[in-house]
């Protein structure tokens, strides 16, 4: 049953691929679907975009509050709400939950990040009754059983241990609180081993009560139904969650770290040299995020991309390297992240950095604009083309108070983009002069090689509870 379930939104999806992508060829240009917006009295916000592509309805849920939002000394309380939201409420334990869920072939995911806690969900049309109960049971009646709570904080508390066994999964993390210290960004979004130690249940339940309010949530919906008969629906459970009075989750700005700072995280078992190089980027609302994305493919987020071309395609010192502006609220990191064998880390730290400066010195072509604007225009309509894809987007625009705009002028700001411009970002928004290094491997073999990169070393043993600094070491660039 499950499986037969699973394979018929398969085939819809699949067939709603193609229904959109004609669509859109056949017009020529992109524009977000229409959409009505609903504030209850309760201070619920309602997105609702009626799409009769294939029987499919998708919820996407925004929290007001992520990681962000955990206490210092609490990191981790928000993953571990939203995680146990489906772990028990008044209605049912964990178990039934699942087994109503996989019955009608449901999907359920909640996660956090660092502005904003999600919640999503998809159901077949005609099981949206049954769907709706179990996605408003978990949201309004949550109970965290202190069985599930104590059996996930265990699970997290392994899972980060086995974490630090690579340094890929955990360099974020260091990254992250190397570059804010003390600010909310720098805070782990799961916890580390001090925090999670110290989280009780009441910590979550405290959590849930602050924050998961109806002013604080976002509900977006898209997907096979009627606007009218949805709101009715969505009206009727969730306009009668009682209001209550939310504090707003302040996130500072932070300065620039000015100068150049390492941190090398021993790992004495390495083979690899793992990095990443960078320091703040942008908001998510930042004007220039357009051309940030054009300029930032061409230098780090393709494989032909300058990066990972002479890193990885002409070099062979690594098998990846990307670049990223992490859009967040306030002002997220960017960063050059790849990896290598210990015995050419100088000579790709070095290339890494020559590329930045070529950057810098040559900027881009005309050739080379003109390809990568026809390479984003080819690969961005596939982006929100199903029904998850978009619920997901209106509920982000909403959150982060954008609107129809960022879709309708999207391929008018990127053919409109000159050399002009492309220089002004490179030279505005791409740290050359002022750096933030964080590298993981065999201090005993790359300790000496990385001293040159920086006038200050900070070091510290990944087997050391945390992230080098987090809760407790220094706050880089602060003013």
């Amino acid at each position: 049953m499950r499986m037969k379930r699973l394979l018929q939104i398969f085939v819809l999806a699949i067939l709603s691929l193609g229904f959109v992508a004609l669509g859109a060829a056949q017009t020529g240009g992109l524009k977000l679907p229409p959409y009505k917006k609903v504030r209850l009295k309760n201070g619920v916000t309602l997105l609702l975009m009626e799409r009769h592509t294939v029987p499919l309805v998708d919820f996407s849920v925004v929290i007001r509050a992520g990681s962000a939002a955990d206490a210092e000394g609490k990191e981790g309380v928000a993953w571990m709400a939203a995680n146990l939201l489906r772990k028990g409420t008044k209605a049912r334990n964990a178990d039934q939950f699942s087994s109503e869920l996989d019955f009608i072939g449901g999907q359920f995911f909640a996660g956090v990040g660092f502005d904003n806690s999600r919640v999503s969900a998809q159901f077949v049309k005609k099981d949206i009754g049954k769907g709706l109960d179990l996605l408003s049971d978990v949201l309004l009646n949550p109970t965290f059983p202190q069985d599930e709570f104590s059996k996930l904080l265990k699970q997290r508390v392994d899972a980060l241990k086995s974490s630090k066994d690579q340094a890929q999964a955990v360099i974020a993390a260091y990254f992250n609180a190397y570059l804010y210290g003390h600010h909310p960004y720098g805070r782990p979004t799961t916890g580390d081993e001090k925090s999670l130690a110290a989280l009780t249940r009441d910590d979550v339940q405290k959590f849930y009560q602050t924050f998961y309010t109806p002013a604080n949530i976002i509900l977006a919906v898209a997907g096979d139904f009627s606007t009218s008969e949805m709101e009715k629906i969505l009206t009727e459970k969730f306009g009668t969650w009682p209001a209550r009075q939310t504090p707003a989750v302040s996130i500072p700005d932070v300065a620039v770290v000015t100068g150049k700072k390492l941190l090398l995280i021993d790992k004495p078992d390495s083979t690899q040299t793992y990095y990443r190089i960078g320091n703040l980027g942008i908001t998510r609302t930042n004007p220039d995020r357009v051309y940030l994305e054009v300029v930032n493919t061409l230098f780090g987020d393709r494989f032909t991309s300058m990066l990972n071309s002479e890193l990885r395609i002409k070099s062979g010192l690594t098998y990846g390297a990307g670049s990223l502006f992490d859009q967040r609220k306030m002002r997220g990191p960017f960063l050059i992240s790849t990896y290598t064998k210990n015995a050419s880390t100088a000579q790709a730290i070095d290339k890494t950095l020559e590329v930045l400066r070529r950057l810098h010195e040559k900027g881009v072509s005309e050739e080379e604009l003109k390809s990568v604007k026809n390479y984003i225009l080819g690969q961005f309509p596939p982006t929100i083309e199903t029904s998850g894809q978009l619920a997901n987007l209106i509920a982000e625009l909403e959150y982060y108070g954008l609107d129809e705009r960022e879709i309708s002028d999207f391929t008018a700001k990127i053919n409109g983009m000159t050399l002009a411009d492309a220089q002004r970002v490179i030279k505005q928004y791409y740290p050359l002069d002022n750096l933030v290094f964080v590298v993981i491997g065999k201090a005993s073999e790359i300790g000496d090689v990385v001293k040159k990169y920086a006038p200050k070393v900070d070091t510290c043993n990944i087997s050391e509870p945390g992230f080098c600094n987090s809760g407790s070491g220094p706050s880089p660039g602060h003013q």
